[in-house]
């Protein structure tokens, strides 16, 4: 039975830890406090979660997720993830993490500089794009024509990140949607914050109220449009 270890179980961490648990995945919860935080959540979600620190989580993992702010990213167990599929649901929030220069210069993306933090790991971008209430409001099964699309991006070479790419695409689909390939994780700017594809195509609603109280679905058709009207801030 596959594992997902999650570091950092907020909002957007347990959402995904409640889909995981009722795909059939154990998982394993952690944050950056005591384990024992997190005992009523493992209870809430059921038999086939418990709760562990972020190395123990990701010692844990055939996958892990990664759901903390950008300044939680130096407290990653580095080690603790070599070798292993890593799935950045994280969002560059300048207000919040404080202004990161090459971020802001756009020389890079906040998945690359993940990346290059774990350079034993391989780093999958998904879950980013869509508000933690919208994930169980479109979670569909397998073949429901309402199905909502979610886009992945991650490098395929060499031949172990191309195999971690195919595994987070899985997951997306066994969480309940469809997941779209938006190319490698060089392109993940295409569904960051303030983008065509952001969070807002989720919802009737926009953003306001935030978080969205209501959800909508997004075809594979719809987000691949998304994708290709996104710009660089430079370029807007």
């Amino acid at each position: 039975m596959t594992t997902i270890g999650f570091i950092g179980s907020g909002h957007a961490g347990s959402a995904l830890a409640r889909l995981a648990a009722h795909a059939g995945y154990d998982v394993v919860l952690s944050n950056s406090r005591d384990p024992e935080t997190l005992a009523t959540l493992a209870e809430e979600i059921g038999p086939r979660a418990r709760t562990a620190t972020p190395g123990e989580a990701a010692r844990a993992g055939d996958i892990v997720v990664v759901a903390v702010p950008l300044t939680a990213f130096g407290d990653l167990p580095v080690a603790d993830l070599a070798g292993t599929t890593v799935v950045d649901t994280c969002n560059y929030y300048p207000q919040r993490d404080g202004n990161i220069p090459v971020l802001d210069e756009e020389t890079t993306t906040s998945s690359e500089l993940l990346q290059a933090l774990l350079p034993g790991a391989y780093v999958v971008k998904a879950f980013n794009n869509i508000a933690y209430t919208s994930l169980p409001m479109l979670a569909r099964a397998p073949g429901d024509p309402e199905r909502t699309a979610l886009p992945v991006a991650g490098d395929e070479d060499p031949p172990e990140a191309k195999a971690a790419k195919r595994t987070v695409i899985e997951m997306v689909e066994r969480l309940g949607f469809h997941a779209v390939d938006a190319g490698p994780l060089a392109e993940g700017w295409r569904f960051q914050r303030d983008t065509p594809p952001y969070a807002a195509p989720y919802s009737p609603d926009g953003l306001d109220p935030w978080p969205p109280e209501r959800a909508r679905q997004v075809t594979a058709a719809e987000l691949a449009e998304l994708l290709a009207a996104a710009k660089r801030y430079r370029d807007r």
